[in-house]
């Protein structure tokens, strides 16, 4: 059975939950409750707690799992599209300027603010945050958070599970390996392989 196109169910409910509730809203979804692996105790939203995720399967709309960390929002994406398929969708805010050449899939949301641009390719469950700038013919791959203010320029390639922190900026034509973490304000001016932490400007190792 098709999802009903203006009801949607968030899978987490915490801190960057209410980013995605609030674009969903401006979307003008319905917004039908939560599934958490408990009944939370701060409701700011006042959502109905709809069970754990394995209650899912009966959900009546989209789904959209809201969690920041790159890899539980993984294994929980993975887990449930094993079983039911094209449930997810993505949240992208109305103030977000999207080319209208770029491929956005499933379960990721762009921010207010955020601009993608010419040919960029943005995979499943990523987060652009808040005033994120991707350039033209960037590839975000699954998994990924860009953080608010984070800038890329032309022809970056972001692996799997990476996270690039606020206000950091990446020269055009790098690859970034899987599961980095970039350091809130850093400028990677050359390739960083998987597992790195990077600080600075220019960017350095800090730790595998």
């Amino acid at each position: 059975m098709m999802s009903e196109p203006n009801k949607i169910a968030f899978i987490g409910y915490s801190g960057h939950a209410y980013v995605c509730i609030e674009t969903a809203q401006q979307m003008g979804y319905e917004i039908i409750g939560y599934y958490d692996v408990k009944k939370v105790e701060e409701n700011p939203y006042d959502l109905s707690f709809l069970g754990n995720e394995e209650g899912f399967e009966n959900n009546e709309g989209f789904l959209f799992g809201s969690i920041g960390d790159n890899k539980i929002r993984q294994h929980i994406y993975d887990k449930i599209s094993k079983i039911k398929k094209g449930v997810f969708t993505s949240l992208i805010h109305p103030t977000a300027i999207i080319s209208n050449t770029v491929v956005i899939e499933d379960n990721t949301l762009v921010s207010a603010a955020a601009i993608v641009n010419a040919l960029s390719v943005i995979e499943t469950g990523c987060i652009i945050n808040t005033g994120a700038i991707i350039e033209h013919e960037c590839h975000i791959k699954a998994f990924v958070h860009i953080a608010p203010r984070a800038v890329l320029a032309g022809n970056v390639t972001v692996r799997k599970r990476s996270f690039i922190g606020v206000g950091a900026v990446v020269k055009q034509g790098i690859t970034i390996g899987k599961d980095v973490i970039v350091g809130a304000g850093a400028v990677v001016v050359k390739d960083i392989p998987d597992n790195q932490v990077v600080v600075g400007n220019p960017a350095k190792q800090l730790r595998k």
